[in-house]
């Protein structure tokens, strides 16, 4: 096992190196002077010029590639031009409240779309199946934005149930949670149908059926655990988008979460905070694909020594 986690860590390693790189070129390629947004608009070309050999923008591409990536291995993701304040002081509550509202969101959506897709296919072909299949096709279908304006105004304005915005108290995370989920939580619905369905059909347990094995103990013992694999990606995958993309869930319900401040950062042109979050996200998901691989190894014997 140890051997196996070995080689999915030095696998990530050239990976996250490339998204690095990546974000670096694409910030070379953007039109405008991070050193005039700086100093102003109505700054004299000498402080332009200043700031830009301050910032080292006067030197080579291959220089400041060198000089980035020296003070990102010391943690230095530079200084908002904006607020003047470090980079990773902007981000790290932020991403924090990001954190925290999607892990909430992906644990809600792998509990209950594991237990409705076993149950769908539990009752395969009858009412629940259809319902359940309808339920989980009106769930992918639905605008983030929409489900949230909806239940922003039948729990805070209707009912007066729950808070409209903020993350003050859990009774915050209630609706921004169950409106992150929705997505995730039908399409892990229909994965896990359709993986178990799979692994049904499979000889070994037809033959655990004929046995006298009680299908409760199939299913959740033997057959789950064989059809876990391509729901874990799903998970995997849902829970890297989340953290990068609640960027809608988080406008809606002014969550104050590193979607907000990316959309915020873009709009004032803040190119080191918008480079410091897109490396955050591209770094997050790599993390987590690295952690749905060495699941992989956990559920599939075979997988990790292979």
């Amino acid at each position: 096992m140890a051997r196996y986690i070995g080689k999915r860590v030095l696998i990530s390693v050239p990976i996250l190196l490339l998204v690095v790189t990546l974000v670096f070129l694409a910030f070379q390629l953007i039109p405008g002077d991070p050193a005039r947004m700086y100093v102003g608009v109505d700054a004299s070309q000498e402080a332009v010029e200043r700031v830009r050999h301050d910032l080292g923008l006067d030197q080579p591409v291959l220089v400041q590639y060198v000089n980035y990536m020296t003070r990102l291995a010391r943690g230095d993701l530079g200084k908002s031009i904006y607020t003047r304040r470090p980079v990773t002081l902007e981000l790290a509550p932020r991403f924090w409240n990001t954190f925290q509202l999607s892990l909430a969101a992906i644990i809600f959506a792998t509990i209950v779309g594991v237990v409705l897709g076993t149950l769908a296919t539990v009752k395969h072909g009858t009412g629940w199946d259809h319902l359940l299949t309808v339920l989980s096709l009106f769930g992918i279908s639905m605008p983030v934005f929409w489900l949230g304006l909806l239940l922003t105004y039948l729990f805070s304005v209707q009912w007066h149930l729950l808070p409209s915005a903020g993350n003050e108290s859990w009774r915050h995370f209630l609706m921004p949670t169950f409106c992150l989920s929705a997505f995730s939580l039908a399409f892990i619905t229909r994965m896990t149908r359709s993986a178990l369905l799979e692994v049904m059909a499979q000889d070994y347990v037809r033959t655990a059926l004929a046995k006298g094995v009680r299908e409760a103990v199939v299913v959740g013992w033997h057959a789950l655990r064989n059809a876990m694999l391509p729901v874990v990606t799903v998970v995997g995958l849902r829970f890297g988008y989340m953290l990068g993309g609640a960027v809608v869930t988080e406008e809606v319900f002014a969550w104050p979460g590193l979607g907000r401040l990316l959309v915020t950062a873009v709009g004032q042109r803040d190119i080191p905070l918008v480079q410091g979050a897109l490396l955050l996200f591209g770094a997050s998901f790599v993390l987590v694909n690295l952690l749905v691989d060495l699941l992989y190894g956990v559920l599939d014997p075979r997988i990790r020594h292979r």
